[in-house]
């Protein structure tokens, strides 16, 4: 048997960078391979060679598919042939119904006029197909992130897809959302289409997966049956080093409480009668990590954002810092305090993607480089100089625009600008969310060495490994209540899910 696909020798550069350097995969119908590595190993690069967004011709190598040259001109040409791609960032129109979105290019015409009859009927056996139960007329924007996920997916399957390729599908998706998308791509493998999956969740790419490729700095390290591999192998071949503990606990110091938050109460944005958070008080010492968990809605970043400031919402509460209280009535009043929030959601409400690295991670702290409304370029370049030394900010130089950096790296930039404004609490937000293995490990060694400077820090995570490997403490929260303060010693996941859903408070 031939197989579906087959990428040989592909190489792709970027002015002098060398983003694949002769890498090769092969798929066979109905198989699922998943592509592992670093931010910024190639794995995105590579597909879009393969769909067509980077043409033939602006790489060396060959493509064959279904037994024939494949030389795209651009993603129609790819579409065409079967091939979809749900990319990490999704490309619906929100403010098109589901049916608009699903024909939108290739709308179903009779006598020249469009058939809405027939396209509803097609929409509604895309939506059984992908497990969608909505109607084709609900606006895209009023579904969730995972149902939207599911509309991209049917529109694939709508160019009668073979070969579907799923970029960090589940990256903002719920849990329940992140099964019914795999157990989705489980049954698409059995009727015969082929997937190609990427993603740093390794559990899902161990249990999803045929074979998985591993690819680092653009050079492929090789590709097993992943029934042969563990997720430490995995890693190992990412990495080009054993990891052998992913949370590097480091000891330190945990001081007195520095700050205290009282009876903090939040409102929906849209609908003031529902509550999002419900008379929640806590304390944070100084030099202590506070892990944040509880499953998604229960409320923890709009804790912290009514802490910060920037809760857009009614919300009432207060907080008080070394003994003496302080009003957060903007981010801008937190930071001044020496409050510092890095987002949940980087790419919308953390970087400012035309801007430079230099200037994202300076935009903070200006006034540190301004006299009499002029800003001293020597002296913000030198800062930020240091700061991406410090905080190993990988990127050619701090003039490129920040957009062109990997998730982590980002990431690291967004640290870097909140703590040139030196504060004595910062929070995290889903610190660790979309960014590879290695990334993850040395943001986690810089948390450590922030805290053994006796900077506090609240993490919020929906990763319990990560809440438990990284924790001095950890609130559970659940809609909207804070369920359990409990001291990070033979904690355990099962432990924090049943906090979370037990009808009292623990302490």
């Amino acid at each position: 048997m031939h197989p579906l696909l087959e990428m040989n020798n592909i190489i792709k550069c970027f002015g002098p960078v060398k983003a694949l350097d002769g890498v090769s995969i092969s798929l066979n119908k109905g198989e699922v391979l998943s592509l592992c590595g670093e931010n910024g190993s190639g794995k995105s690069t590579l597909m879009k060679v393969l769909c067509g967004i980077y043409p033939h011709g602006s790489y060396e190598g060959e493509i064959i598919y279904k037994g024939k040259k494949l030389e795209p001109r651009n993603i129609s040409d790819t579409e065409q042939l079967g091939i979809g791609i749900i990319h990490q960032e999704l490309t619906l129109v929100k403010e098109l119904s589901i049916l608009e979105n699903l024909f939108l290019g290739s709308e179903l015409c009779k006598f020249g006029i469009m058939d809405f009859e027939l396209m509803h009927y097609e929409a509604e056996i895309l939506l059984k197909k992908v497990r969608l139960s909505v109607s084709p007329e609900t606006k895209v924007g009023d579904l969730g992130v995972g149902q939207q996920q599911l509309v991209e997916i049917a529109k694939a399957l709508s160019k009668n897809a073979k070969l579907l390729v799923l970029d960090e599908p589940t990256a903002p998706l719920t849990e329940s959302e992140t099964e019914i998308l795999l157990n989705l791509v489980t049954e698409l493998r059995d009727s015969g289409v082929s997937c190609i999956y990427i993603s740093h969740k390794l559990s899902e790419v161990k249990n999803i997966s045929d074979k998985i490729c591993v690819i680092r700095d653009g050079v492929p390290i090789g590709t097993r049956e992943a029934a042969d591999m563990t997720t430490d192998d995995i890693v190992t071949m990412m990495v080009g080093r054993e990891m052998k503990q992913l949370f590097p606990r480091e000891e330190h110091d945990i001081g007195e409480v520095i700050l205290e938050v009282k009876n903090v109460n939040a409102w929906d944005k849209a609908n003031s009668a529902i509550p999002k958070v419900r008379n929640a008080s806590f304390e944070l010492r100084k030099g202590e990590i506070l892990g944040v968990s509880g499953l998604v809605g229960a409320g923890r970043t709009e804790l912290m954002e009514c802490l910060y400031g920037c809760y857009q919402g009614k919300h009432e509460g207060k907080y008080f810092l070394n003994g003496q209280e302080i009003k957060t009535a903007s981010s801008r009043d937190a930071l001044v305090a020496g409050i510092a929030m890095v987002p949940e959601d980087r790419k919308r409400n953390g970087i400012v993607p035309i801007m430079s690295v230099g200037k994202n991670m300076s935009l903070a702290a200006l006034d540190q480089f301004t006299s009499a409304g002029i800003v001293n370029d020597t002296l913000e370049a030198n800062k930020v100089a240091d700061s991406a030394k410090r905080l190993t900010v990988k990127t050619p130089n701090t003039e490129i625009p920040i957009s062109s950096l990997s998730g982590g790296n980002q990431q690291k930039a967004i640290l870097a600008r909140f703590l040139m404004v030196t504060p004595s609490i910062l929070i995290l937000d889903e610190p660790t969310r979309g960014i590879d293995v290695g990334a993850k490990y040395e943001i986690y060694k810089l948390m450590f060495e922030l805290v053994k400077t006796g900077l506090s820090i609240i993490m919020v995570s929906s990763e319990l490994p990560e809440v438990l490997g990284i924790s001095d403490r950890v609130l559970v929260m659940h809609e909207g209540i804070i369920k359990g303060n409990l001291v990070n010693e033979n904690l355990s996941q099962e432990i924090i899910m049943n906090c979370a859903l037990s009808e009292g408070v623990v302490a």
